[in-house]
């Protein structure tokens, strides 16, 4: 009787934990949501401006949105900017900036840490000060300084975040390398002659790479909040751009309706909210099922 490799019989038993359990189907079933609407967005709501396909078309000037109709399903906007366009193409943007902060961060971090735990002495000593020094400052203050310091708008606002979030990788994989390094395994590649480089990227990160994938998942969906964020305090993308941030910062005004409808106008704030919401959700769903796949501490219950 043939046996499975151990791989591949660890790699079902990861699936087969990561998807018994129910938050991870949901979390999973909202991001292949929101991919097939990233993917089919020049379908589903085909641009106006072949030039900039995120700029979301409108009629008109009129500050006050108006309500869902034949023309606007979702209704518009402040400045009559069509609030199902900016949704559509919004889950590109939240996307572009996931994977750009979160690849970047994640890239710079884990060679840092990878570097400073491995080696230790004074290129630790070096490494962990500078990233002291950075996480002097809070993260959401220091990529503001950045943003207002190199100008204004979404490139910038992705590379500050780049910038700042890489060094919560840097510590997580440097506890995780300083636990590995003096492990039977690795003291004997050291004495067979393998390279440091071969040490660190064969048989150290794929021990100690599941912390990181875990923070990046979440990680995935907070920088969409943050970016939004700083979008709404007028920092990000330009008027009219779709992005879920300046689309709730277009209707601030409109929060809440008049005296008499306070209701009135809750589309232009839930929708790209909504938006917004059910994104992030997705994004922690899978980070708290991979976590519990990958904790050796609850991997077998």
């Amino acid at each position: 009787m043939n046996q499975q490799h151990p791989r591949l019989r660890e790699l079902k038993f990861t699936l087969h934990t990561i998807f018994r359990n129910p938050s991870a189907i949901i979390g999973f079933t909202l991001l292949l949501f929101f991919v097939g609407v990233a993917l089919l967005a020049p379908q589903i709501a085909p641009p106006k401006y072949a030039h900039n396909p995120y700029l979301m078309p409108h009629k008109g000037y009129s500050p006050a949105p108006k309500p869902p109709n034949r023309d606007h399903i979702f209704g518009t906007t402040s400045g009559q900017y069509d609030i199902f366009y900016g949704a559509v193409w919004g889950t590109r943007t939240a996307f572009k900036i996931g994977l750009f902060v979160v690849g970047i961060a994640a890239l710079v971090g884990v060679t840092l840490g990878a570097v400073s735990g491995y080696y230790g002495g004074i290129i630790d000593e070096m490494l962990m000060r500078i990233t002291d020094v950075m996480w002097a400052v809070p993260t959401l203050v220091l990529a503001m300084a950045i943003v207002v310091a190199f100008g204004r708008g979404l490139d910038k606002i992705m590379i500050a975040l780049a910038m700042v979030q890489w060094r919560w990788y840097v510590r997580v994989i440097r506890s995780e390398i300083l636990t590995l390094r003096d492990q039977d395994f690795i003291q004997a590649a050291r004495i067979m002659g393998v390279s440091d480089a071969k040490i660190i990227l064969r048989h150290i990160l794929p021990n100690a790479i599941y912390p990181v994938l875990i923070m990046a998942s979440m990680d995935m969906g907070s920088m969409v909040i943050t970016a939004a964020f700083m979008s709404f305090v007028g920092l990000g993308a330009p008027r009219g751009y779709s992005d879920w941030g300046q689309m709730v910062a277009l209707a601030r005004n409109y929060i809440v309706g008049p005296p008499d409808d306070p209701l009135r106008f809750w589309y232009t704030i839930v929708i790209p909210g909504g938006c917004i919401v059910l994104f992030v959700l997705a994004w922690n769903l899978i980070g708290d099922a991979l976590r519990d796949a990958f904790d050796p501490k609850v991997r077998r219950r």
